[in-house]
């Protein structure tokens, strides 16, 4: 089912969660600001379907976590339920799919990516009383949950392998070449306000590959907002915005791009505002 898209200028003063975002708050509910987010894609998105999936879940496990003497334990029954009985997976394909970053199409498909499949975790984790943060790791977002045995790290695009602090600086060594001192920051719990602009950049690049430019522009703005200080994201809106054909604001952005822009950008810039400038001119 393709997705449709509003080309209007969003306007953010009801997504609530957002909003917080942009204030620069901590108190941001990420399951409710990641479906935000997947209502620029289906305006039509009913948020309770898709707590009400997360609320059964959390049920069916809170028991089981309140009689765990372990952490590992309640652990073991999250990613039972989530990867074995609901058959939530990560799979190559995912990685090329805008859906596979959307919550509300995650539990009907149960294909995802590592992030939006963590954020599936943590939202049932949290509603069945274990507390999981996500964690912005090098090539692969994963959960974290502070134990008596240390820190445990939750895979959900595997699904559900749970790992200890050393082998998971292990198998992202393996992963990215880099060194355990190097990993090892990145292993702290992220904020929602990272976690977020991971999850708007992938969406970015999958938009961009299939040149869905509509989609692409919501999320790009999105960005924009969150990062207004930010010459990449004002360059790659205005960009965009060529292409989604919004041509006023291409030409605003772009102008005020190339009056500081490295100069092995300049022409690309220049050639994106002439089309914008045509585009306009023919319109008008």
């Amino acid at each position: 089912m393709s997705p449709s898209l509003n080309l209007s200028e969003p306007d953010y003063r009801h997504d609530a969660e957002f909003s917080k975002l942009l204030a620069r708050r901590a108190d941001v509910d990420l399951t409710i600001a990641a479906l935000e987010i997947a209502r620029d894609a289906y305006p039509e998105i009913q948020f309770e379907e898709t707590l009400r999936w997360l609320d059964l879940r959390a049920n069916y496990l809170r028991e089981t976590f309140a009689a765990s003497i372990y952490e590992r334990e309640a652990l073991e029954a999250l990613c039972d339920e989530l990867g074995r009985r609901q058959e939530l997976v990560g799979t190559d394909e995912a990685f090329d799919d805008a859906d596979a970053s959307y919550l509300n199409r995650i539990i009907v498909t149960g294909h995802g990516i590592p992030l939006s499949l963590s954020l599936v975790y943590m939202g049932v984790a949290e509603r069945a009383g274990l507390e999981l943060t996500g964690v912005s790791a090098p090539q692969h977002f994963l959960s974290r949950c502070e134990t008596t045995e240390g820190p445990l790290f939750v895979d959900a695009f595997t699904p559900g392998r749970i790992l200890t602090e050393a082998e998971c600086v292990a198998w992202l060594s393996d992963l990215t070449e880099m060194t355990a001192p190097q990993i090892l920051p990145f292993l702290e719990p992220a904020g929602p306000r990272m976690i977020l602009v991971r999850m708007l950049n992938n969406l970015k690049v999958v938009h961009a590959k299939h040149e869905n430019w509509s989609a692409a522009w919501h999320v790009q703005h999105r960005l924009m907002s969150l990062k207004p200080g930010s010459y990449q994201e004002r360059r790659d809106l205005g960009i965009l915005s060529v292409h989604a054909d919004h041509t006023l604001s291409a030409i605003k952005l772009l102008s005020g791009c190339l009056r500081n822009c490295p100069q092995e950008e300049r022409e690309v810039l220049q050639e994106h505002l002439e089309i914008a400038h045509s585009r306009h001119a023919r319109w008008n």
